[in-house]
């Protein structure tokens, strides 16, 4: 009688099917009548992912998916049933019908597939508001990733992504920042769209700059989801990143005029100016050769363009956050600094760094020609 049901209810829905599509009904009719649920599940698997099958995915999967569920790869009926979910209308009956799904994987064998469930459940529940709820169910998901050895990347990615979108509501900008590479690291760029990227991009680039923990970003500068962001409306905020790079104080003051445009940058206006200020700082330093970083207050003051009388407590900040390591001397007002938080470096910085390299190199063969001509009796002897 099962048999019977189901042939019916798949004939009639070959019937409603697109002409492009019909094949795939007697594709799953044989499969499902052979009981090859390997093939039978990748066919599913195509045929969810046709545009065209959107009316179809939720009766389908009701009425024919459902009778097979348990003797099929979890991993990708969870798949199949995210797909089936993104055809509810409604946000609760989506996280409903979510809900159940990841009820019904989480089971010792297939954990990996529970996560992958539970992690669209978090990601609906911020889209309902329930921040508390989403947070719970991805605690849930990263104590059950850290048992595992390896997982798809699927799975990373989705619970990368979901637990970047709740770092970004709570406006957590450094975790944002870290998770967002994270997931960025499990997918192709290629797989994203034109739209995702420029937003992905645009709002690391927000959480870089605002941050209070992050002030060095070069595994963004070097990404090329930056750009994205080229040949757009949004080109400026790369070129900002990059100012913000080198220290140049210049540079902010010409695109300070965009900061307007986001009012997360207005109301931390402040901290972005003595970030930069910062980040002339360390520039000042690491453009000098390591035995010539003993300066002057008023040479670090005319290069950050800080008040003589902020410099102690500039060179204090840079020293508390770990960008620099070195000691002050209050009296004669000289900052003696042995080490510089390496930066990526441009074209400049590179060039600078092939002239030190250059002189350095120069230096060595005089004092061997030094040494060779002091103790010419030496070597003869």
């Amino acid at each position: 009688m099962e048999h019977e049901k189901i042939g019916d209810f798949l004939q009639d829905q070959r019937d409603e099917a697109p002409d492009d599509l019909q094949h795939y009904f007697l594709s799953f009719e044989d499969s499902w009548e052979r009981k090859l649920w390997h093939e039978l599940t990748n066919q599913l698997v195509k045929f969810y992912a046709e545009p065209e099958s959107a009316s179809q995915r939720i009766p389908i999967y009701n009425n024919f998916v459902k009778s097979f569920a348990d003797k099929i790869n979890q991993l990708k009926l969870v798949t199949i049933g995210l797909s089936t979910a993104s055809q509810y209308r409604a946000d609760k009956e989506r996280l409903a019908f979510l809900t159940t799904l990841a009820k019904r994987v989480d089971k010792p064998a297939s954990q990996d597939a529970h996560v992958y469930a539970l992690t669209s459940v978090a990601s609906n529940r911020l889209r309902l508001g329930d921040k508390e709820g989403a947070r719970k169910d991805l605690d849930k998901c990263e104590s059950i990733l850290d048992t595992f050895d390896s997982v798809e990347t699927v799975v990373h990615a989705s619970f990368y992504r979901t637990r970047a979108v709740y770092h970004q509501s709570q406006l957590e900008f450094a975790p944002y920042y870290r998770t967002t590479l994270l997931y960025l690291a499990c997918v192709e760029l290629d797989d994203l769209t034109a739209e995702e990227r420029q937003r992905i991009a645009y709002d690391l680039s927000i959480a870089a700059l605002i941050s209070d923990t992050i002030y060095n970003f070069g595994e963004l500068l070097l990404h090329p989801i930056l750009d994205s962001l080229n040949k757009t409306p949004l080109s400026w905020l790369r070129d900002l990143l990059f100012a913000f790079n080198r220290g140049d104080l210049q540079a902010y003051d010409i695109l300070q005029a965009h900061l307007k445009a986001n009012p997360l940058f207005e109301k931390h206006q402040q901290f972005l100016h003595q970030k930069i200020c910062l980040s002339a700082l360390t520039q000042l330093v690491f453009s000098r050769p390591p035995h010539d970083r003993s300066m002057t207050f008023a040479t670090i003051s005319e290069e950050t363009k800080v008040s003589h009388d902020n410099i102690e407590h500039l060179i204090m900040k840079a020293l508390s956050l770990g960008l620099l390591r070195g000691s002050i001397d209050q009296v004669a007002e000289v900052a003696n600094i042995t080490w510089v938080q390496p930066k990526v470096l441009d074209r400049t910085g590179i060039e600078g760094m092939r002239t030190r390299l250059k002189e350095w190199d120069t230096g060595v063969e005089r004092l061997g020609n030094w040494i060779e001509g002091v103790g010419q009796d030496v070597w003869a002897s």
